[in-house]
């Protein structure tokens, strides 16, 4: 039966774009292609609703930054990055951009389904994944000031200002609502985020922590809500309520 996910798919490489545009559709996904930015960004404004973007980087005119950066202006659609460099720095810079995911070329299309699937099931499943099921019927989750609407996935501000919490975002921020107290390792939140344990040289969870710290106007230095367990994780250091209703 199809899925009804609707992809976009932008890559400048023909080859490329039609291969991932036949795969998927063969896998039951509505997929559009484009073969640069600027048609994507042009049409995405014209409210196309898609609930993923393939997205490669390196691209003439808007390149693959260009479009994410312009993107994130207005939405958090999920976004997979395609990229000829496999060196970390570029990795880091389209995650800290809002990348969900990464992936270097040449790569296995079976590969980039899987991932397809991971986000799908984080950004869909998410609640009854990681809510205690004694919470699955109060929707609000108050904690230092804050309140994250868990229907709506705004995260309410001590200065009553909202922030729309995309994929990895409200999934990570849920993860440690769902462990309060708790210590969680990097391994737990590789898991989580990308389907597998941690490497070594992995910054990726740095950047997620580190860009969760800033929505949540923690102290990297002295966070009083995410708190860092030398060698071990991290723990959400704060009490959470939970209500029906605000």
């Amino acid at each position: 039966m199809p899925n009804q996910t609707r992809i976009a798919v932008v890559d400048d490489d023909d080859s490329i774009r039609d291969l991932l545009t036949g795969y998927l559709r063969k896998n039951g996904y509505e997929v559009d292609a484009y073969p640069d930015g600027e048609h994507f960004i042009s049409s995405f404004n014209s409210n196309h609703e898609y609930q993923l973007l393939i997205l490669d980087v390196m691209m003439p005119g808007m390149d693959g930054y260009d479009v994410l950066k312009t993107l994130r202006e207005s939405s958090k659609l999920p976004v997979i990055m395609l990229t000829a460099v496999s060196d970390e720095v570029d990795r880091i810079i389209g995650l800290e951009l809002g990348a969900d995911d990464y992936l270097a070329k040449p790569f296995n299309p079976r590969e980039l389904l899987a991932r397809i699937k991971a986000i799908m099931r984080r950004v869909e499943d998410i609640d009854h994944r990681q809510v205690d099921h004694s919470h699955q019927n109060k929707r609000y989750c108050l904690f230092k000031g804050y309140c994250l609407d868990t229907v709506s996935r705004h995260l309410i501000k001590p200065d009553t200002t909202k922030e729309n919490l995309r994929g990895i975002d409200y999934s990570l921020l849920m993860f440690f609502i769902g462990h309060v107290g708790q210590e969680v390792s990097r391994d737990d939140i590789a898991r989580l985020t990308r389907n597998r344990e941690v490497h070594p040289m992995d910054r990726f969870i740095d950047v997620q922590i580190s860009r969760l710290r800033q929505m949540l106007g923690d102290n990297a230095r002295n966070p009083e809500i995410i708190k860092t367990v030398r060698g071990r994780g991290y723990v959400m250091a704060t009490e959470v309520e939970f209500r029906a209703s605000v």
